[in-house]
């Protein structure tokens, strides 16, 4: 079967992500088996998965960074990625590597400035990356993606390498730009409780499938301490194959 390209949608389509029976091979192994999965317009999905799973691969097909894969894929013309690092040049400044790749008019960067003031750092514009911490240069990272106003937004594990206090920070971020912009989200997560305090949805990847996707029927602000959180923390970690007693 010749692989097919991405193919982005109008708007006006009900799903903002539909993927029909996906497979996706490196070598001689598949990584995407057979895979199906849709996402409605605005809506925050939590994609988790063992190492190896094929969660961070989905991610890259739906960003058109890889796009030999088998089976029928449509997304969004505007989407948007930030990857676990920053990935910011060093050589140019804060508020130039928010608006990369865009035409540097006055309207750009004038709508630069307001993203950067959205995430904090709005009188970082001219500062360069090396003399930000960590988790600024990652809320740069998030001002470069929304800037695009991004109907598709996509997260490969974007706080990993983040303290436990800045995760924190960088969640109610995360939830104020998206209540604020309502893109479609795709988190791909190896933290469970993150996905929980997330997402709308969670879908768990089991050898290259959907082995649950279930809805996080939990209202905010969410906390660890709700019974129906830990009820949910313990399905998904059972799901994903961990002692979770």
């Amino acid at each position: 079967m010749v692989p097919e390209p991405v193919e982005p949608i109008p708007l006006s389509r009900d799903f903002a992500v539909e993927a029909r029976n996906l497979t996706k091979t490196y070598d001689d192994h598949v990584v995407l088996r057979d895979f199906s999965v849709d996402m409605r317009p605005g809506e925050f999905v939590a994609l988790l998965g063992r190492s190896g799973s094929g969660k961070s691969t989905f991610l890259r097909v739906l960003g058109a960074l890889d796009a030999q894969v088998e089976g029928h894929i449509r997304v969004p013309q505007r989407r948007a990625i930030v990857f676990q690092e920053p990935r910011l040049m060093p050589w140019l400044p804060v508020l130039r590597n928010v608006t990369l790749g865009l035409p540097q008019t006055r309207e750009v960067k004038e709508r630069g400035l307001a993203t950067l003031a959205e995430v904090g750092l709005d009188r970082h514009a001219d500062v360069w990356p090396r003399t930000l911490s960590g988790g600024e240069a990652q809320r740069v990272a998030l001002a470069r993606a929304m800037v695009r106003e991004p109907h598709l937004l996509l997260l490969d594990e974007p706080f990993g390498a983040l303290d436990a206090l800045t995760r924190i920070r960088m969640h109610a971020l995360l939830q104020a730009l998206y209540q604020r912009h309502r893109p479609a989200v795709l988190l791909v997560t190896h933290d469970v409780d993150e996905a929980i305090l997330l997402a709308d949805r969670i879908l768990v990847l089991t050898k290259g499938r959907i082995s649950l996707s279930v809805p996080v029927d939990l209202a905010p602000p969410r906390s660890r301490s709700d019974p129906r959180f830990s009820i949910l923390r313990h399905r998904l970690l059972t799901e994903l194959g961990v002692d979770a007693d």
